[in-house]
């Protein structure tokens, strides 16, 4: 290897030294921007047409933002694919016996059409929540974790999702974070409440999707777990698919990782900043061409504990 000359170091020592001043410089013009006591609110937003086809394309004057029916301005738009902290919940109860193997296969597809920056971990319920595979971006991994899931118990479905957004809040490295449910039945054996759950997702900004395999014989309890299901997602910001068939549920798991990085990145700085725990009601709309439909979370709880960004990595001023 060749060997640089203190002439060289010196030169390169100067150039890092002025990179180095300007990137604080621009630091700071950022952080003037948007000061630490200033509260951001983000939103992931996915637009999608008639047919129900993502639209990627629009600018940030597409778009218009509402907060308790209020106009707000829209301080950072990005439409970029980011890596996400994501976790799959997949229901192990017994009724899902036979259905596990193509459920392993999808849940696998989806994290390898994933953004290869994403880190993953994976959870099993059934009448308790497991947590089976920690952080990983491992592939190996996740499929060991995968093929130790065996069918057996209830469903605490509900549960599962409260104990993943508690292990988000701890260990997540990531900005956005979402979690990717796949049950066929109706909880049965949670101790938290489903307006318990919504409640956390909202102040954690946790997107949550779902994957619904419900049996038309037990319509019943199908029609109780999909309203859960819908209540969960349309909250959240995410999207619940129900397969006929546990065949399609490979098809659906591959919608739902490319809606998850075909988002837009949407963040406004509300104009009544008082944390005073009241629920803040969100509106999303477009104008475009075709009409098309906007899917993002519905709100978000406006207290100390709630889940807005003041980082540096937000803040960067929207694209045109």
């Amino acid at each position: 290897m060749r060997r640089l000359s203190n002439s060289v170091v010196s030169r390169r020592s100067a150039v890092m030294g002025t990179a180095a001043t300007l990137l604080l410089a621009s630091a700071l013009c950022v952080f003037a921007q948007f000061r630490s006591d200033t509260r951001l609110v983000v939103l992931h937003a996915s637009v999608t047409d008639r047919k129900g086809k993502l639209i990627t394309n629009l600018d940030r004057n597409a778009f218009r933002v509402f907060e308790n029916g209020q106009p707000q301005d829209v301080k950072i738009f990005r439409r970029e694919d980011v890596p996400v902290s994501l976790g799959i919940l997949v229901d192990d109860s017994g009724s899902m016996s036979e259905k596990l193997p193509r459920v392993a296969a999808a849940a696998r597809a989806m994290v390898e059409a994933s953004n290869p920056q994403d880190e993953v971990f994976i959870v099993n319920f059934n009448d308790e929540a497991y947590l089976d595979v920690p952080f990983t971006n491992d592939i190996n991994k996740m499929q060991q974790g995968l093929d130790r899931i065996d069918a057996r118990g209830g469903t605490a479905m509900r549960d599962a999702i409260d104990m993943s957004i508690t292990y988000m809040k701890k260990q997540a490295k990531m900005d956005k974070k979402v979690l990717m449910v796949i049950t066929d039945g109706n909880d049965n054996a949670s101790t938290a409440t489903l307006e318990q759950v919504v409640q956390r997702a909202d102040k954690t900004d946790t997107l949550v999707y779902a994957i619904g395999l419900f049996s038309e014989e037990e319509k019943h309890e199908a029609s109780k777990a999909r309203r859960a299901l819908n209540e969960l997602t349309t909250a959240t910001g995410g999207l619940a698919l129900y397969p006929k068939d546990v065949n399609d549920v490979k098809a659906q798991a591959l919608e739902i990782a490319h809606d998850i990085r075909n988002q837009y990145t949407i963040a406004y700085t509300p104009h009544m900043q008082a944390l005073d725990g009241t629920y803040r009601q969100i509106k999303v709309t477009v104008n475009a061409p075709g009409k098309p439909s906007v899917r993002t979370r519905s709100g978000y709880y406006a207290t100390p504990d709630s889940q807005t960004k003041t980082t540096a990595a937000l803040a960067r001023p929207a694209q045109p």
